[in-house]
């Protein structure tokens, strides 16, 4: 009798795995890219196709709901930093998700140096914090070149679009790679 279920367990484990079961296969996985080049390519393009998108009015508008419902926020607030999570997010990448841009940079995710597709945390001293962050696209010699949102050309963190940005390494406090 033991043999006869052992036997029928092997039995069911083996009709469960075939692909041609009726109703197809019942088992689903989320698929996310672990491949660090792939993330880092597909971050920077979804970061492309965002420059121009602007504020229809103080941190409002069709687009930037959707940057900062992203990061459940249902109210117009400042999203530079849910701009950054909701590019990542449409890269396939569960993390990060915040709208508050100091919580882009733990520990445990700070670089010494910059890549591409890694963020930029400019620090505000009336602030006494990071106060805006961005996606680096290239790095230039002393120049990072980032795509960032809630900017404008004097490079705000107050401002109203989603811009490309050019900054001196030395403007940036810190770099974070959630790749």
């Amino acid at each position: 009798m033991a043999a006869i279920k052992f036997c029928m367990g092997i039995l069911c484990l083996v009709i469960i795995g075939r692909d041609n079961v009726p109703g197809g296969n019942f088992i689903t996985f989320n698929k996310y890219s672990y491949d660090k080049e792939k993330n880092r390519s597909a971050v920077i393009g979804i970061a492309r196709k965002e420059i121009g998108v602007r504020e229809s009015g103080h941190n409002s508008g069709p687009r930037i709901r959707e940057y900062l419902a992203y990061v459940g926020f249902k109210k117009a607030a400042p999203w530079c930093s849910a701009f950054c999570s909701w590019c990542f997010g449409q890269a396939g990448l569960v993390k990060p998700r915040t709208a508050w841009s100091p919580g882009l940079f733990p520990v445990s995710r700070l670089a010494r140096d910059g890549l591409p597709g890694m963020l930029i945390g400019i620090y505000f001293p009336l602030l006494g914090r990071i106060g805006h962050c961005g996606i680096i696209e290239r790095v230039q010699g002393s120049l990072i070149f980032s795509i960032e949102g809630n900017t404008n050309v004097a490079g705000s963190r107050e401002g109203d679009a989603v811009m490309r940005k050019a900054r001196h390494k030395r403007s940036i406090a810190k770099y974070s790679d959630w790749l």
